[in-house]
């Protein structure tokens, strides 16, 4: 999966971290808290604060200890709550996978550099919650008309966390 950001869902106004498929169409909208939005949007902007937030601290200290976030994998959705765990490495042997929240672990992805951490979904996750849309394959004429993209807006703006229960 590939981060495509995060998005602000209308009118609840409840932040939404955004995947999609690296080699496919589809995308995986996770709706996520306020706090975490703010620290994956501060990361990707190479924002500091004058004092380590949360994550920032958690990513100190696993490199003070030589560990790095190796992978994201967003392993089931359940009642409307997505799952996912945290894959680190340590002198290049992996660990055992972390519990997570999906939004914990994106942003700490971010931290650790978001081209260096791969970011997995379980198949039956993107499955489930994945939005498709036609992706355009190089040398092809586009296949996204502006009525679907004007789709893809729409339903983020009227997508609800009931909807994934």
């Amino acid at each position: 999966m590939q981060l495509i950001g995060v998005r602000v869902e209308v009118p609840t106004n409840q932040p939404i971290v955004l995947l999609r498929e690296t080699d496919g169409e589809r995308y995986l909208p996770i709706f996520i808290g306020s706090p975490e939005a703010t620290a994956i949007v501060h990361a990707l902007q190479d924002l500091s604060t004058p004092r380590p937030m949360t994550h920032d601290l958690f990513k100190d200290v696993l490199e003070r200890q030589g560990t790095r976030l190796r992978r994201v994998n967003i392993t089931e959705l359940h009642d409307g709550t997505f799952h996912a765990e945290i894959v680190l490495d340590r002198a290049g042997t992996e660990l055992a996978p972390v519990d997570s929240r999906p939004s914990d672990a994106i942003a700490l992805a971010v931290r650790f550099g978001i081209d260096s951490v791969e970011i997995w979904a379980d198949e039956a996750v993107v499955a489930e919650a994945g939005v498709e849309l036609p992706n355009v394959e190089d040398g092809d004429e586009p296949v996204n008309t502006e009525a679907e993209v004007e789709q893809f807006r729409h339903f983020l703006e009227h997508i609800s966390p009931e909807d994934f229960a």
